[in-house]
């Protein structure tokens, strides 16, 4: 029902999911490290098959609910340097639209967003909630490549 930064002392193994409300990112290591995953409402009965996870999940976030406006200042260097752009809907392809793929550092003014590591929603997603992330890796990724993004809305 709320954040965990450590599911161990609740269980060893987790083979499959049920997300009765809401949305979550799971994430393999704890302390909300390592490959995470989206889930929203609905039955993961398999992880391996659904989400591309084996048996551990280690933490997780829950995502509130977010009503109002949203926004996400993307930008091309590190520490919030270099081209700026301002984003406030989804964007299936980050190249096409914005002319940058290298995102080093962002801050999410507004709402709650995913951002994934290749065009049209694909490949791994990354959590972003309101703040300041100077570096890729502060949202955990591995490189600054980003191919696109949308708000998490309760319609997700």
């Amino acid at each position: 029902m709320s954040d965990c930064a450590d599911l161990h002392p609740y269980f060893n193994r987790c083979n499959s999911v049920r997300v009765e409300s809401g949305c979550f990112m799971v994430y393999e290591r704890p302390q909300y490290l390592g490959h995470q995953y989206f889930l929203r409402k609905g039955e993961y009965s398999d992880n391996q098959r659904m989400i591309g996870i084996n048996d551990c999940i280690r933490s997780c976030r829950m995502i509130p609910v977010h009503r109002g406006s949203y926004k996400i200042k993307l930008y091309e260097r590190p520490d919030m340097g270099g081209q700026m752009q301002e984003v406030s809907d989804d964007c299936p392809n980050v190249q096409d639209r914005l002319r940058m793929s290298d995102i080093n550092s962002c801050n999410v003014v507004d709402g709650h967003w995913l951002m994934y590591d290749q065009p049209n929603y694909r490949g791994r997603p990354y959590y972003l909630r309101p703040g300041e992330y100077r570096r890729y890796s502060d949202w955990g990724a591995a490189s600054p490549r980003i191919g696109s993004l949308r708000r998490i809305t309760d319609l997700n």
